[in-house]
This record gives C-alpha cells, structure tokens and sequence, in this order.
C-alpha cells in the first residue's frame, strides 16, 4: 500500500499544469498535516512536478524528460537576466531553442519567429502579441510594463511573458552565452543515453522474495544484479550472487540483500560512472530519479562501449578544444616519448599576462591521452596530477612539452611531463591515470 507522502506526490503529478497549490490546500485535500504536506511539496519540487516563483506562487509545471541533454529551458532564464513572470507561467518549462530581437516591423519579424523561441522586446505591444500567436515567448526589456491583454494571452497559449530591467544588447549577450553552454552540454554523454531502462525487461524483486526466486530469476545467467523494490517502485536494495551464496532457498531477500546500494542519477556522466564502476569492481548500478524511484539499470560493459564509441567530432567551443588546436606533434619523435609543441596565445593568458596554471594542466592532460589513444587506449581518466611551474611563460611564447612514461599496464598509467622554453625547463608533471577499458565479463 503506498504510503501518505506517496498519495501526495501522486495527487500532485495528477494535477493540470499551471495549478496553482499550496501547503494548506494540499494538507486539506489529502487530510494530513501541513508538515506532511510541506515536504512532500519540496519533493515533488525537487523532481520537477512543481516549481515555486516569486510573486507567483507554487504551481504544477511540466515535468522535464530524463534525457542526455539538459535543454536550456525559459525558468533557467529567470536567474540568468533578472527577470520576473508578467503572465504564461505554466510554459516556464518549455525549451529555448533560439532568440529574435524585435527591432523590425512586425512583417519582417514573422519570419524569424519559430515555436520554443524568445522574442526580445521593448514596450510593443505589437510585436509581444505577434510573438505569442505564432508560439513563441516574450522578454520586455528596459523594465517596461505589458497590457492586461497581453497577459491574458499568455496566459491562454501557456507561453511566458518576462520582464527584465537590462538593455537589450545585454539579455542578448546573456542568453547567447547561456546557449553557446548549452551546445557544449549536447556533446557529454549521460547514463540517461546508455541505461537499460524497466520497460526493456530489466528484472526485479520485491523484498518478500526467497533466494530460490532469485536463483529462477538469473537462470542461464553469469552476472546478475537484482533491484529489491517496493510495490510502488522505490529502489530499496540490490542481491547479487555473493549475497545469497550458501542460504537456504526459504531465505527472505529482504534479509540478504545490501540496503541502501549504490545508485547513479540519469544525469551524471559516462566517463565519472564508468571510473566508479572500475575502481570498485562492480557490474551492474541501478538508476534512479531523486525520490529513489528505479528507473533501470546500466552496466559495465554498457559504459565501455559507449565510451569506445564516442566520436573526436567537437563544436571546438572548449578550453580543452582551443588548447587542442594549438599543439602540434614533434616528428620524428624522441626515443623517450612523444613531444609536442603549443604556440601560446591571449586566450590561454592570466591577468598577469603569463601562461595559466589551469592551461598548463591542459596541455599535460591533452600529451598524455593523445599518447594512449595512439596506443589503442581510447577511454583515459586522469587519476592524480600533480604540476610544479618554475618559471612564468609569456604570451606567444612556444612551449616544449615532453611526455616520459614510466609505467603503462592494462588499467593505469603513470607518466612524468616536461615543459620548456627556450630550453629552460617552465614546468613539470607526475601523472597517473586509469585505463577505462571494455572487459568480457
């Protein structure tokens, strides 16, 4: 039987987007105390059911998708620019896919509007209406005001009308940076893109289960990780093999199994699971939402190959990109190692006008990956790296780097860095590493 904070959260979810609630009506609604209600309306804010928002209120809002890519949505503007809800607030949710500055007339503006897009005005009215019609959402810049008409039609279409004491040139500035990050985002990989989710088949267990319930469940199966849940599908356990080894076949599985296991959230990345998964030899994690409802589960072998499949494609948007782009192999190359060369530019400079610390750090993570790649070490995680700079490095300076490994076998590396100019040694590293490689088993 789902428990009270459950029948909230599942009157919540049932609630029409853009409902209005509060801790005293829910309390009355589902007869229990405002405390009950209170957190169980923080919940339901943390998964995404509702949101709170100054001088509006909390209101039911589309939940957001699990997805690989965090999309860039109009509540995110708000902090961004400063800016508060004239009307549409139930389409806060929705995604930003581009923004148009209205200064033309309305004709020409027509054609630059598209759906999930932000029309960037002043006190036209005009041009806020028009913007609304054709499904996108409205910024008023300069502080100004909007109608009552405005509003309502805001109101009707589920789009959001904000307003923001900036100039125009600057929101724009703003948004354009925030969505230039955006596109960064699209190219790291999540679990959301390579977890097996529970409509896949992915078996489960209730805690109520035997070990000879297990031991059907993963018949013909080497490797099997079973989630214990409740009935209403909160994640409350894990069995593997060594949890069952040598119990009788009555034993309940709520006795054997490892209570409060270790779980990962659809969002984190790849790389960061799969260095988790290695370094404590585990094959099998469950994923679940923030309320600890299983989602799925992802394995080991799922995060190897997704790495192993990653392209070297990039939008060249990174630090990392543009300090790519400046280094250069030395050929032929010494009998110690590889060396390569980077010609500094005012990108890569601190306030000082020297070379910084942070790119520094780049440059040996760069030499030592592009090393192991060209080894057929594809998936490298930088472990430890400890730096010493000796000497600053001036701009359009061109740096020596020098890459000795010490110790490569088939999970870690361990490499000593050299940096030079004109000879003189700038700087020195000791890095090691680990391999994520795809195992068989």
């Amino acid at each position: 039987m789902a428990t009270k904070h459950e029948q909230i959260l599942d009157y919540i979810g049932s609630l029409a987007v853009g409902t209005k609630i509060s801790v005293r009506s829910v309390a009355k609604h589902q007869h229990v105390s405002e405390g009950t209600a209170y957190r169980a309306i923080k919940e339901a804010e943390t998964t995404g059911l509702v949101s709170t928002i100054e001088r509006v209120g909390t209101i039911r809002i589309e939940q957001k998708p699990m997805s690989n890519i965090d999309s860039l949505t109009f509540r995110a503007l708000l902090k961004l620019i400063d800016a508060k809800v004239l009307g549409g607030s139930a389409g806060l949710a929705k995604r930003l896919d581009k923004f148009v500055i209205g200064a033309m007339t309305p004709d020409e503006m027509l054609r630059y509007i598209t759906k999930n897009s932000l029309v960037i005005v002043g006190n036209r009215e005009d041009a806020q209406r028009l913007a609304l019609q054709n499904g996108a959402a409205v910024l008023i810049t300069g502080g100004f005001m909007t109608s009552d008409n405005v509003i309502r039609l805001a109101n009707q279409m589920d789009l959001p009308v904000l307003q923001t004491s900036y100039d125009t040139f600057t929101v724009a500035t703003m948004i354009n940076r925030a969505l230039s990050d955006q596109a960064i985002k699209q190219d790291i990989l999540t679990i959301a893109a390579i977890y097996t989710p529970l409509s896949d088949g992915v078996q489960t267990g209730l805690a109520d289960q035997t070990v000879a319930d297990f031991t059907r469940l993963r018949a013909g199966r080497n490797d099997f990780a079973l989630p214990i849940i409740t009935p209403t599908g909160r994640l409350i356990g894990m069995v593997t093999r060594k949890q069952v080894a040598g119990k009788k076949g009555t034993t309940l599985l709520e006795r054997v199994m490892a209570k409060d296991p270790l779980t990962v959230r659809p969002y984190l990345g790849v790389t960061a699971v799969g260095h988790t998964m290695q370094g404590r030899s585990i094959s099998v994690l469950p994923v679940v939402d923030d309320s600890w409802q299983l989602l799925g589960i992802v394995t080991r072998s799922s995060v190897y190959s997704a790495l192993a499949e990653l392209g070297t494609n990039s939008q060249g948007t990174t630090i990392a990109d543009q300090v790519a782009a400046q280094m250069a192999l030395v050929t032929p190359a010494p009998a110690e190692g590889p060396a390569f060369t980077l010609t500094t530019t005012p990108m890569m400079m601190n306030k000082l006008g020297t070379l910084s610390f942070g790119v520094m750090s780049e440059v040996v993570n760069y030499s030592i990956t592009y090393y192991l790649n060209q080894k057929g070490r594809r998936n490298v995680l930088i472990d430890q790296l400890s730096l010493h700079a000796f000497r600053p490095v001036q701009l359009e300076s061109t740096v020596h780097i020098n890459v000795a490994p010490l110790e490569v076998n088939s999970h870690e590396g361990t490499f000593d860095v050299s940096l030079l100019t004109d000879g003189l040694l700038v700087a020195k590293a000791l890095v090691t590493c680990q391999l994520l490689e795809r195992t068989t088993r």
